[in-house]
């Protein structure tokens, strides 16, 4: 049994992994943009939610362009009128829509050692319903350093109500009460580091804090400070990367969602075998 539910719990991590890269690309634009509703080919997004989900090419491209031979973003024509900026600067094209096999990977394996470590409770179905939001925050992340309130925010919420679910099955290794404080805790903690340092944290680092802070403190404070401490760590190890290998300085920004959500990862694959069933 606990075979069958790493494959499927892999299997689900997969194929919701084919479907980040397409929301990616739709959220990875500047605050005062809005989100992207094109190809880069200009046709439009269709398809399920709006065009949210699906491939990582739209529907004129794959029914009209091979894959192999998909034609290369080319920027339109300039025309400068007299007085303004020479032709030759034009804006950079956009980011293209292409298949990321790493997120599906990912995600899979992020999903089979959680299945392998909580196995068959209640809170295993939290973990696997917030990991699709996880994966595309740090994708996001990674590419405009951004967390989009729209992520966070919606996670927030949905952590809690699916923990509260949780905690009314039977089998489920947690406490919702600690959860609801985890989430308190780490967010006034992350709030008062930006505080202190805004040109060290963003505030939607501060915003992720809350649901990753709900998902720890479900298995109580030691998980929360463990899975914590780890994004942290994980976060100073690529930055001191930089540094010694691209000669970054302390200054340097760096995308931190990412190390937040692997440190919490590790703090749940941690918490969840010693958790004893209530």
């Amino acid at each position: 049994m606990d075979a069958t539910l790493i494959a499927l719990a892999a299997l689900w991590g997969a194929a919701t992994g084919l479907l980040v890269p397409r929301a990616a690309y739709r959220l990875s634009v500047e605050p005062e943009e809005a989100w992207r509703d094109a190809c880069p080919q200009g046709h439009a997004l269709s398809g399920p939610a709006r065009g949210w989900l699906g491939g990582t090419r739209c529907r004129t491209c794959a029914s009209t362009v091979p894959a192999a031979t998909a034609p290369p973003y080319t920027a339109p024509p300039h025309t400068a009128p007299p007085h303004t900026t020479p032709p030759h600067t034009t804006p950079p094209p956009p980011v293209p829509l292409r298949p990321a096999p790493a997120v599906p990977l990912v995600l899979a394996a992020a999903c089979a050692a959680l299945a392998a470590s909580a196995g068959f409770r209640p809170e295993l179905g939290v973990w696997l319903l917030c990991a699709p939001f996880a994966a595309l925050l740090a994708t996001v992340d990674l590419r405009v350093h951004r967390l989009p309130d729209q992520l966070t925010l919606s996670l927030a919420v949905l952590a809690p109500l699916l923990l509260g679910a949780a905690a009314l099955l039977p089998g489920a290794a947690g406490s919702f009460g600690h959860a609801l404080l985890g989430g308190l805790v780490l967010g006034a903690a992350y709030f008062l580091l930006f505080v202190i340092n805004p040109n060290g944290l963003g505030f939607g680092d501060v915003k992720l804090a809350l649901p990753l802070g709900t998902l720890l403190g479900w298995y109580g404070w030691t998980v929360l400070f463990a899975g914590a401490f780890a994004g942290f760590l994980l976060g100073g190890a690529y930055g001191l990367g930089l540094v010694l290998l691209r000669g970054a300085d302390r200054k340097s920004a760096i995308p931190f969602g990412p190390f937040m959500i692997g440190g919490a990862l590790l703090g749940l694959l941690l918490g969840a075998p010693t958790a004893v069933p209530v």
